[in-house]
């Protein structure tokens, strides 16, 4: 069996093929993610433009869309945050990276999606960069001419402030 392309180790037959083929609605907005990823890995071109919320369709959409499923190979997705989108709610939020290689260089993909439900089925509504989460400092700083925190004995500057 085939393991599914969006990272659930599920078979594929039992994960996002049944969304794919138009068998089964995804009941949750991660659902849906998963299987628009695993839609690009696949090139299912036709999934991935009609999971885009009504409201949002364009005409040159699908041309991007096939374009960059067309010239791109897909590595893997992590699914970092879920936010809403079970199967009561009416939009939800998720943030994931997809990692993938794109004319020969790797690259990582990380964005916050925004889906919301139209006619009772999942959409992908729109998608952002996260913001960007500063890291705030709970210690005072060690200085350079002071003796390292790891001790070594060593000023910090000459073991692990390097």
């Amino acid at each position: 069996m085939e393991k599914c392309p969006c990272g659930s180790e599920l078979d594929y037959s039992n994960c996002c093929e049944p969304l794919i083929k138009g068998e089964k609605k995804a009941d949750t907005a991660e659902a849906l993610i998963r299987s628009r990823y695993s839609a690009y890995v696949k090139k299912e071109i036709d999934y991935i433009a009609e999971t885009v919320h009504p409201d949002q369709r364009q005409e040159d959409s699908r041309k991007t869309i096939e374009n960059w499923a067309e010239n791109t190979q897909w590595h893997k997705l992590e699914i970092l945050e879920c936010s809403q989108g079970g199967p009561e709610d009416i939009t939800g939020s998720v943030e994931f990276t997809a990692d993938y290689t794109e004319k020969g260089k790797k690259r990582k993909h990380h964005e916050l999606a925004v889906f919301k439900k139209f006619e009772d089925q999942w959409y992908f509504f729109d998608g952002k960069a996260p913001q960007i989460k500063q890291v705030i400092r709970s210690g005072p700083k060690t200085g350079r001419n002071e003796p390292c925190t790891c001790g070594s004995g060593k000023k910090y500057k000459k073991c692990c402030g390097r």
